[in-house]
């Protein structure tokens, strides 16, 4: 097994080995972990008791964190209602000549895609080039609807999917290591009270097996939160 490096080691010193941190704890140490000389992202990892195969243990919908998460969303926008979207903030927008770009020139400048239902018979052409790359728009997660001036201002509010894993695993990006605590504190706390609210009634016994908080390329702090089981 490849050994740690140093800036590794000196920051697994920092976690207490064992021990269980609260919420407010963790978004406090958390910031010390880092390894990166970059501003680095903050994301919360879930193992949860779910079998993402049973149709009603599919979690999956989206969240708005009060401070974003420090990630900006460039978002491409598939509707007829062009100068609305990009009014509203949109990166790119366009029809079908748009979907063309990406298929003809592999163009994949963009972090999401937000479409108008009468769009949805081009998209639905591309499912094998768009759904493995996790960029279909679901109308589940509000990236398909009339409303797409308010689908973009919301995203660029912070508005994320979040969507569990087939081994039942759940990662989500909560902020930057230059966020502050008190932030750090409420996008934590919307994250773990929406897990908590989306709980399957199939599930039986303990929901949230692990959840831990983490750097790019640190070590992993673990937490516990009110109404976790």
């Amino acid at each position: 097994m490849k050994k740690k490096g140093k800036k590794y080691q000196a920051a697994l010193s920092k976690i207490e080995q064992g021990k269980i941190y609260s919420l407010e704890e963790a978004c406090a140490l958390i910031k010390e972990t880092s390894t990166v000389k970059f501003d680095s992202t903050i994301d919360v990892s879930f193992r949860l008791n779910v079998d993402p195969r049973q149709a009603d243990q599919q979690i999956r919908g989206t969240l708005t964190l009060p401070h974003g998460n420090g990630k900006t969303k460039r978002i491409l926008a598939i509707t007829h209602k062009e100068e609305e979207a990009k009014q509203a903030g949109a990166d790119y927008v366009g029809g079908k000549e748009m979907l063309e770009k990406i298929q003809v020139q592999n163009w994949f400048d963009f972090d999401i895609i937000v479409a108008t239902p009468d769009m949805m018979g081009e998209l639905g052409k591309m499912g094998r080039l768009l759904g493995p790359k996790g960029l279909m728009p679901n109308p589940k997660t509000g990236t398909v609807t009339m409303d797409i001036a308010k689908a973009i201002q919301e995203i660029k509010k912070g508005k994320v999917e979040y969507r569990v894993d087939k081994e039942g695993n759940l990662h989500l990006t909560v902020g930057k290591a230059s966020f502050d605590n008190e932030k750090l504190v409420d996008n934590l706390k919307v994250v773990c009270d929406t897990i908590v609210k989306v709980r399957p009634a199939s599930v039986k016994g303990v929901y949230i097996k692990n959840v831990a908080l983490h750097t790019v390329m640190g070590p992993a702090i673990h937490f516990t939160f009110e109404g976790r089981n």
